[in-house]
Order: structure tokens, then sequence, then C-alpha cells
């Protein structure tokens, strides 16, 4: 992996991509072997970026891109598979449980720390000889010109430009990228906070993972290595802000009931962390020499775990678009070859923000009729394999149109 950060030269790519977390490394690390050109630009140090204490859910289908990509070797000895999923609502006593044998696999879905897949996939960009990594480096202003973007940076302190093909936002939901384009986006603010904590269990988690749904908003647990596990508790905004200032005895007794008890004595690790959490839509992916993947196009609500999921389907999805336009010699920014990218995923995308808040709004309530309403849907789960096997598919990836790198 190149870098140029002292040349006073001109840098000149096929494309750059804004954003060097997990989504934006993935786009440029399906980029390989496309003859395309890729500078990835990241405002963090690598020491920084890597060490956010975040797990995430990630589905069967990411994990085949990860595979097509060529690192799934590295992450996957350092993460677990899911055995089953476990659904339920409070503490209603009957349960919706999800097995492999269910879509005829042997797993469900994997649970990753975010450094795991973040130095696996900065540890393959070291062998990407079309890819330089810009780092730590600053984006001060896009000009989109018709034939290609300048941009001017803050690189390693010095103010560089560059010329590039395409402008890819990668830059997370608060994208700086997006709003100087002027994209607007449709959407709400949640009236939750999420709570992140990493545990360690008395009881072995026998590689669960489970979806609670209470009234305050939907806790899920993800199974770690080393017998620990992160949870993802919703609260309205100023409860979770109290659980996580509570004394932490306190706090890991009242975990302890809401989960049911089903894991013994808690050992809290590390710090509680919280985040607002909302629903987003850019009204567009796309503009002339612009294309937006992962939080800077969308976001939804972390029940189920989709998010991050969307946003390395986004970027395989568009690494294909891109690669078979350069194949056909067609021009990488022409907003003709973007559409077909917003086309693909920004109607897929819209089912997944549908599907989590429509979970979150009919189970974080105590209103009856929804109460109802959501254990019939429950019932249904339990008892009509179509319906089960649907929304499996739709929780692991596997409904939709799959990228090819997820077919390799």
């Amino acid at each position: 992996m190149s870098l140029n950060a002292t040349s006073k030269t001109k840098l000149d790519y096929d494309l750059a991509i804004v954003g060097g977390g997990i989504v934006g490394a993935t786009l440029a690390a399906a980029l390989k072997d496309s003859g395309l050109s890729v500078a990835l630009i990241e405002a963090q140090v690598e020491s920084v970026s890597v060490a956010k204490g975040r797990a995430y859910a990630i589905s069967l289908l990411s994990g085949r891109i990860f595979q097509g990509i060529g690192i799934w070797d590295k992450i996957e000895p350092q993460i677990t598979s899911f055995k089953q999923i476990q659904l339920s609502d409070a503490d209603y006593p009957k349960i919706v449980q999800f097995h492999p044998p269910e879509l005829a696999t042997d797993r469900l879905g994997y649970a990753a720390e975010h450094r795991v897949l973040l130095t696996a996939l900065q540890d393959f960009l070291q062998t990407c000889p079309n890819v330089s990594y810009l780092c730590p480096a600053e984006v001060l202003k896009a000009d989109y010109q018709p034939d290609f973007v300048e941009i001017q940076l803050r690189l390693n302190g010095e103010l560089q430009t560059i010329k590039t093909r395409l402008l890819v936002g990668a830059d997370g939901a608060k994208s700086r990228i997006r709003q100087a384009a002027g994209i607007k986006t449709q959407g709400w603010r949640y009236w939750q906070s999420c709570l992140i904590a990493t545990i360690k269990p008395e009881k072995p988690h026998n590689n669960v993972a489970y979806e609670r749904f209470w009234p305050s908003g939907p806790m899920g647990v993800l199974p770690l290595t080393d017998n620990r596990f992160q949870i993802v508790w919703t609260w309205p905004h100023a409860d979770a802000k109290a659980m996580q200032e509570l004394d932490e005895t306190e706090f890991l007794q009242k975990l302890e009931y809401y989960t049911g008890g089903k894991f013994g004595k808690l050992e809290l690790l590390g710090d509680r962390y919280i985040f607002p959490v909302q629903l987003m839509q850019s009204d567009r992916y796309t503009l002339p020499r612009l294309a937006l993947i992962g939080d800077a196009a969308h976001g939804c609500h972390p029940v189920a775990g989709q998010g991050m999921n969307l946003g390395i389907r986004d970027a395989a999805a568009l690494a294909q678009i891109l690669k078979t336009a350069q194949q056909k010699g067609e021009d990488i920014g022409n907003i003709q070859v973007l559409k077909r990218y917003e086309n693909w995923r920004k109607r897929e995308n819209w089912v997944i923000l549908g599907f989590t808040d429509f979970l979150n709004r009919t189970f974080s309530n105590q209103f009856l009729p929804l109460i109802f309403i959501r254990r019939f849907g429950l019932w249904m789960l339990r008892n009509i394999t179509p319906i089960k096997k649907y929304a499996l598919q739709l929780m692991t990836g596997l409904r939709g149109r799959p990228p090819q790198l997820s077919q390799m």
C-alpha cells in the first residue's frame, strides 16, 4: 500500500474514498484487482481507529463478502458463530428459536469486534498496490468538475490537492461529504439511546445470540470470544444515561434481571457507552462524480444488528458496479453508471430500515392491541415455516440481490 505524504506533485486517482472505517476499507479492498487506482482518506491514525470498543452482528452475507475479498481466514478464528438466535418479548415465556438447519447452513451469523474486522482490512490493504492510504488526512473542500473532482485536504499537517474521477463518501452518519454536496436526508431521531457494555458471565453463552424486546426498547446480546458478550441495550434517552451512571453493582443486578438470570453472576469489562439512534435515508446516494455508502447514505435502529451489514453490502455492490464499468471502458464517475448502484441498494436498504423501525415501534410499548399483535406475530414465527424462513433470510442478508463477491 503506497503512501505519498510529502510529495508536492498532484496525486491522481480513479476514486477517492473519504472514511477509512470498516465500510470504506471494505470498498477499497474489494477493488484490489479492478485496475482502478484508489485513495483511502482517513482522519484518525490507525491506532485510534482500530481501538473502538464495539462489536457487530455480522450476517452470513457479510461473511461471504469478506471471504470473496480474501480476508475471511484472518477474521473467522477471532470471532464467534451464532449456533442459535433467540427472540423473545420481555419475560413472555413463548420464545422463538432459530437454528442453522432452517437455512441449510451450519451457523446463523457472527459476532465480530471492531478491531478484528478493521485490522484484517488494514493488513489486507497493505498488499494492494493500487490503494494509497492517506492518513491522517482531513478533506477541506471538494470541487466537482464535469470530468473530475478536485479535493483539497490536509495530509499530515500539509495542504495537498488531488484529482479523482469519483469521490465516495464513507464518512459516517454526520457525513461532511454528503452535507457539502447538498444531499438532503429523510428520517427521524428516536426517543431512545443505546447503551453498550462488554460483560463476562459466570455461565457459558454457548454461542447463542439473543434479542429481547422490553417496553423500554430492545436488548441485543452478542456472544464474543473468551466467553464474553456485548449488550446493545435500548432505553429512552434519560434512562440510558441513568443506566450508564449507575453504580456498577446495581447495574449488573439490573442486567442479570433483564437477561433472565441465564448467565449467572456478571462482571463488567471496561466502560459503558451510549449513543442516540435514528432512522435516516438520503434522498439520493449518487450525484455526478459522487457516491455515498454506509452510514453516510442511511442509518437504522440497531435492533436485529443490521446497520454495519448494510454498509458492507453497499461497498460490495458499488465495487461490482465500478469494476464492470471499468471493464466496459465506461466513466466510473458518470451518473448513469452510479445510478446502477443507487437503484440496487436504495430499495433494498428501505426494506431493512422499515423492518427495524417496525420491530422497534411494535415491541417498545405497552399498548394492549400491539401486545396482542406482536405475540401473534411471534406465534407465526414459531409455527409457520415460510414466514420463519423469510424473517431468517432477511436477518442473515440472504434476501435480495447478492453481490458477486459473496458468490466467489
